[in-house]
């Protein structure tokens, strides 16, 4: 994956790590991803900064900020801490400006990160997943308009807005259809100074490629969205908010594997398990 001029950031847990809660954040500047510069990491300091969440942790030994890691020596986690995480009501295509914008709350507890497992407990029925260009917020926001919006944005991630129909239809606030525990994998990093408007965006389904479609495809975008959702609450350093799926989707089931891509950022894989 090659994005120019960007720079990737990403929250991560050394695979020698000291308790579950141990987070770091590391960034790459190397413009080709896969590159053996792409793997080499530089420890930093928190890009959300009077986020207590995302304060990073305590230095130790090889983990203080300027060291090298490599990327064999951790794991990558959502690359952030939300207090709150949303996504866009009917942003699927040009059509959705036929409507008034809405957006929709995702529990931010539903947040997982790359690999971790998507739940599916009993019941739930069709469930699909969907790929989306996510807004990764990178300060304090409110009331902003079409001119500022772009400064709160720190980058951009890959979402995966997990959608369990049936319930979404019978709960006209979506809650329990986009709120289920790992119903929102994300990342597996973030791309600052990356062009949102006309990204790739598709998903793999068990390694088959599904009909893609682009970010401009989107009824609203990004500096829209911002400042549709700030007129009416904040929004903090760390918060998602998911733009909306434009391409084809499947149903998944227990023993899937789903990848979400997009253009310029890369590709976030997680497996779908029945829930214990």
């Amino acid at each position: 994956m090659i994005a120019t001029s960007a720079r990737r950031i990403a929250r991560v847990r050394p695979i020698s790590y000291v308790s579950e809660a141990e987070h770091f954040f590391v960034a790459n500047d190397a413009p080709d991803f896969g590159s053996e510069a792409g793997k080499v990491w530089t420890v930093t300091n928190t890009p959300f900064p009077g986020s207590l969440a995302n304060a990073g942790s305590l230095p130790r030994s090889g983990w203080e900020s300027g060291a090298t890691v490599e990327e064999s020596s951790f794991t990558f986690l959502a690359p952030s801490v939300p207090a709150n995480v949303l996504g866009m009501a009917h942003n699927t295509g040009h059509a959705g400006r036929d409507l008034p914008p809405q957006a929709f709350h995702k529990a931010a507890t539903s947040v997982v990160g790359p690999g971790d497992a998507i739940e599916l407990w009993p019941g739930v029925g069709r469930v699909d997943p969907e790929a989306e260009l996510t807004i990764v917020v990178g300060s304090r926001v409110r009331g902003l308009t079409l001119s500022n919006a772009r400064t709160a944005v720190l980058g951009f991630t890959i979402g995966n807005d997990v959608s369990a129909r049936d319930l979404q239809n019978s709960d006209e606030l979506w809650i329990s259809a986009k709120s289920q525990d790992t119903f929102t994998p994300v990342g597996p990093w973030i791309v600052t100074d990356l062009n949102g408007a006309n990204l790739a965006i598709g998903i793999k389904h068990n390694g088959t490629e599904l009909k893609a479609a682009s970010s401009a495809d989107l009824g609203w975008g990004v500096e829209e969205i911002l400042v549709y959702v700030t007129s009416f609450m904040t929004l903090h350093p760390g918060d998602l908010v998911l733009t909306g799926f434009p391409a084809e989707c499947a149903r998944i089931v227990p023993g899937d594997t789903v990848t979400c891509h997009i253009e310029g950022i890369g590709e976030l894989t997680n497996p779908v398990v029945a829930a214990a």
